[in-house]
Formats: structure tokens, C-alpha cells, sequence
């Protein structure tokens, strides 16, 4: 029985040191928006952004587009150090939807001036935002990503 005993552990040993363990952070496909972006675009009260310009190491990873819940349009990417920078836009009531979009980040009294538009920034425990908004659109920028990587996708956002 004790020799039994040794066999197994010696077995499973060797299975633990010599097959591969799911470590890391797993690889995501790389996404194509442009299909949802159009629809997006033509359905929505409000004029859709995305970026443009974006380096190539910043992979698309998520996007959708709900129509039936206030036009929420989102589009997320995963920057090439690992960090998620997503933008969102919604005709929702701004207070709601800037909640949901920033993961509860509260409002600091720091704008910036970004592009043409003045934008607000929020800080969270786990997501920063940067908060723009106009008649009938509130767009949010958010994510792990640090607030020069926020700022690099709300100066990439257009409308065309």
C-alpha cells in the first residue's frame, strides 16, 4: 500500500511539472467592428464615434451595439500592455448610464480639453473615465488603462 502510495505521487509529480498550466493572460481574437460600427451609425439618435489612428498593438476585442436600450453603442480594446480601454456612448439619462459605463468612478472637477470637445475626468477603484457630453449622447471613455492611454482614445475618436 505505502509503494502504491509512492507510485501516485511520483506520477503525479511528474504531471504537474511537465504539462502546461493555463498562467498568463489568455490571447483574444482580434475583432472587426466595422459591420456593427455602420449599423450603429445609421440606427442610433446620436452621432457614433470610434477611433482612428490607434496603434496596431491596441487590439478591438468587444463591441455591441443596442438599439432597443437607448442606441448603447460600445467598443472595447486591450492596449499593448495589457490594460482595456473601451469607449461608450448612450442617449440613457447621463447620471445612469456614466455609473454603469465607469464602474462607479466619481466625477473630480479636472477637465481637459481633448480634440474640440472639453471632457470630465472620473476616478475609480477600478475603472477611470474620461466623460463627455452633449444634446442627447453622453460618450465615456474608460478602463484599467492609466489616463494618457483614456486620453490617446478619446483624440482618436470621430464620427466619419
Amino acid at each position: 500500500m505505502v509503494l502504491s502510495l509512492g507510485v501516485t505521487l511520483l506520477a503525479s509529480g511528474v504531471i504537474y511539472l511537465f504539462i502546461p498550466k493555463g498562467d498568463g493572460t489568455p490571447d483574444l481574437p482580434r475583432v472587426d467592428y466595422r459591420v456593427e460600427l455602420l449599423t450603429a451609425r445609421r440606427a442610433a439618435s446620436y452621432p457614433v464615434v470610434a477611433p482612428q489612428g490607434l496603434p496596431e498593438s491596441w487590439k478591438p476585442t468587444s463591441v455591441r451595439f443596442k438599439g432597443d436600450q437607448f442606441d448603447a453603442w460600445h467598443l472595447g480594446f486591450h492596449t499593448s500592455d495589457g490594460q482595456y480601454v473601451q469607449v461608450q456612448q448612450s442617449a440613457d439619462k447621463p447620471a445612469r448610464f456614466i455609473e454603469e459605463s465607469s464602474q462607479g468612478a466619481k466625477e473630480t472637477k479636472v477637465t481637459e480639453k481633448i480634440g474640440d470637445r472639453t471632457w470630465t475626468r472620473y476616478a475609480g477603484g477600478r475603472y477611470d473615465a474620461l466623460v463627455y457630453q452633449e444634446k442627447g449622447a453622453t460618450t465615456v471613455v474608460s478602463g484599467t488603462g492609466s489616463f494618457g492611454q483614456l486620453r490617446q482614445m478619446a483624440a482618436a475618436l470621430s464620427s466619419k
